[in-house]
């Protein structure tokens, strides 16, 4: 045999062999067993196709005389051009892909009489053992199963997105050669630039993020007569599953997805403003990767001021209080290539729901809406003054907080004395009885950012208020004033027994008598007892319970004394 001979007969050959099938006596055609039929047959061999197989090359004894399988590598060649002996050339006619079959080769379909030297002796009858791995046409196109795709598609990949997709990858006989899985990490690339085997390039355009594939691609679109390491073989089909987590285009900005708009909707969010939503984080695939709801706790931020990602940041621009909104960042307004922790990866697009509970501006006043006032109101309250008023007061997102309708009695207070909120002290001012209002109050004149017993930090509170009635003040500092001028002998008329002290009981008689002459007026109260008892103490200086004519000092006087010694 010439040098080389062995080799040209090889890839003449492509076939396989397998021994004892028995004696058949002179035969005219190739005798074909098809002892293994895979169930799902999609194609079969035909002339003209490009198949991949192994074989094992026998005598009639037993005797090996070739095999692929030998050599490590599959062997490769078209079908029907007569680059095969005539018997492999009709015995691996109709062959699906992980078909087995036997094949018996009578000399004539074979070497013939002349046989290969050395190799092959005139007249064999040739047994082989073929499966077959591969089959293509050079006329095949890329094959595209759509396995399962989401309801909703607002959008497909095209040129240019970058894409994170998970796949496992096999050979067409289904050997698998690699996987995303395996990595625990997606693959993440762009489409139609080049980055990818020419099949998966036009495989993934038209995917839905969440839509799963299956991509069949013939080696002319994938890595053709070279192959790739020692995993793909030369000629080989490959087959990709594939699941495409997101995608994007470095030109996206963010998508905006309004869910529920209030109807009302007297104000919208603007950048300094101060905002207050729950949201779910989820990426593309539906993976949740942040809640608020799990923290029971709203998110408190600014907006456009950089306190959050760029794209939340944009997203929360002109919402509404209440409404409901879904935000879609791509990773370029998110945290980029890095991602961030263990929960949201690299290039990651992200999907905000959101729903607002309030917002507010450090420069807001208290907003107050009159719902109902008296015809013919000529009183209102002023600062000092003593009222009583019902009200309910609750979040903005409708969740009631406290009401005084909860106790037997209305409220009381004296405005200005900072025993209310400051937002409330306002809305209660310039109020006639009978008057009811709604006021809006930002944290800032209510709980602040530490909120309170039921209050959530930073939160707006909506108070509807109901003035029940009100009783004039006196100025601040003072418990007593008098209509007129005081008496001259002031002490000793307080004196009421003239033995030179007055003590608590001495003190409160004087006091309620002036009162009930029309004389003066204490500061309004709902425990008068208790505001005489309050002056008693402030005029018994030394605290021994009585006043002497040293200690007693009208207010005014003290003021002046403070004035002299300031100056």
């Amino acid at each position: 045999m010439a040098p080389g001979s062995l080799g040209l007969l090889l890839l003449l050959l492509s076939i396989l062999g397998a021994p004892g099938l028995g004696d058949p006596g002179p035969l005219e055609d190739v005798v074909i067993d098809r002892y293994y039929i895979p169930k799902i047959c999609l194609r079969e061999v035909q002339m003209g196709d490009f198949i991949r197989y192994h074989y094992n090359g026998t005598f009639k004894d037993g005797k090996k005389f070739d095999s692929s399988y030998d050599r490590g590598a599959t062997v490769a060649g078209v079908v029907g051009v007569g680059r095969l002996i005539t018997g492999m050339d009709r015995g691996l006619q109709g062959m699906c892909v992980n078909e087995r079959r036997h094949l018996i080769v009578p000399p004539h379909l074979g070497y013939g009489s002349i046989g290969v030297a050395g190799l092959i002796p005139p007249d064999a009858t040739l047994y082989f053992d073929v499966v077959m791995l591969d089959i293509w046409n050079k006329n095949d196109k890329l094959q595209i199963t759509t396995l399962s795709k989401p309801e909703r598609c607002n959008r497909t990949v095209e040129n240019s997105d970058f894409v994170r997709y998970h796949y496992n990858g096999t050979l067409l006989d289904g050997t698998p050669f690699d996987s995303s899985y395996s990595k625990n990490s997606t693959y993440d690339t762009y489409v139609g630039t080049g980055w990818l085997i020419k099949g998966m390039d036009q495989g993934l355009l038209g995917m839905c993020a969440g839509e799963k594939r299956s991509i069949i691609i013939p080696p002319f679109l994938a890595y053709g007569e070279k192959g790739y390491g020692t995993t793909i073989p030369p000629q080989a089909s490959l087959v990709f599953s594939v699941l495409l987590v997101d995608f994007h285009n470095p030109k996206d900005g963010i998508f905006l997805e309004h869910l529920e708009v209030p109807e009302s909707c007297k104000r919208r969010a603007v950048t300094g403003d101060f905002v207050r939503y729950h949201y779910n984080g989820t990426l593309m695939d539906g993976t949740l990767f942040d809640s608020s709801y799990s923290r029971n706790h709203t998110y408190n931020t600014y907006i456009g001021k950089g306190y959050i990602i760029p794209g939340m940041d944009q997203g929360l621009q002109g919402v509404c209080m209440g409404e409901r909104r879904r935000v879609v960042i791509p990773p370029h307004l998110a945290y980029g290539e890095n991602g961030a922790g263990n929960k949201i990866p690299g290039s990651a697009v992200l999907i905000f729901d959101v729903h607002i509970i309030d917002f507010h501006n450090p420069a807001d006043p208290v907003e107050i809406e009159t719902v109902y006032r008296p015809e013919g109101c000529n009183v209102t309250t002023r600062d000092r003054d003593f009222v009583r008023y019902h009200y309910n007061c609750s979040l903005l997102d409708g969740t009631k907080l406290f009401s005084s309708h909860d106790y037997e009695k209305p409220q009381e207070v004296t405005l200005g004395a900072n025993k209310v909120i400051e937002g409330l002290n306002s809305g209660l001012l310039d109020m006639c009885v009978g008057e009811r209002r709604v006021l809006i109050i930002p944290p800032h004149l209510g709980h602040g950012e530490s909120g309170a017993r039921g209050v959530p930090g930073s939160a707006v509170l909506r108070f509807e208020v109901e003035l029940i009635s009100m009783e004039e003040g006196v100025p601040e500092g003072y418990f007593f004033i008098w209509y007129g001028e005081p008496p001259a002998n002031l002490y000793e008329q307080m004196d009421l027994n003239k033995d030179g002290e007055i003590p608590a009981d001495e003190f409160s008689t004087f006091i309620k008598t002036q009162v009930e002459e029309g004389k003066g007026r204490l500061m309004p109260s709902s425990d008068p007892e208790k505001v005489i008892a309050d002056m008693f103490r402030n005029q018994d200086r030394n605290q021994d319970g009585k006043i002497t004519s040293e200690e007693l000092k009208l207010k005014s006087d003290e003021d002046q004394e403070k004035i002299h010694e300031e100056l």
